[in-house]
């Protein structure tokens, strides 16, 4: 009986992550259509993360991290209509990432060269905030 009720909760749990996969893939779609020779730089850590509004500096800095550490980094947080007023996230001009295999330390000396770079930010939790508002650094811990 327990090995049933384990093969029918492993079905349930398959069958979560294929649909979850299914509308990752669909909300990717429905962004704006890519061309030809364009690929996005970085990924979404899930669905609700709002980063179709990203204006090209903002990607061009995204991209600069890619190139720079070989992997795409996952954006964990992009346009947010509620929070602080002067956050850059308000106007969808700044991103909460992480680059996997990829310190935090590294992430922002590499951010700091990136053209166009405006804020930078460090939280304890290990994600780096990027933004082409105003220069400023800070590390909230």
């Amino acid at each position: 009986m327990h090995a049933a009720f384990s093969i029918a909760l492993a079905g349930l749990f398959s069958l979560s992550c294929f649909d979850g996969a299914g509308a990752q893939n669909a909300r990717r779609l429905a962004i704006r259509p890519l061309k030809q020779s364009e690929t996005l730089a970085y990924t979404l850590q899930t669905v609700s993360v709002q980063a179709n509004c990203f204006p090209p500096r903002l990607r061009g800095i995204l991209a600069y991290i890619a190139a720079r550490t070989g992997r795409r980094p996952l954006v964990t947080s992009g346009l947010r209509s509620r929070g602080r007023s002067h956050s850059q996230h308000r106007h969808c001009a700044a991103a909460d990432i992480r680059v996997a295999g990829v310190s935090d330390r590294t992430i922002i000396a590499i951010a700091e060269t990136a053209p166009g770079i405006g804020g930078i930010g460090r939280y304890c939790n290990g994600i780096v905030h990027v933004d082409i508002g105003p220069k400023r650094r800070w590390v909230h811990c």
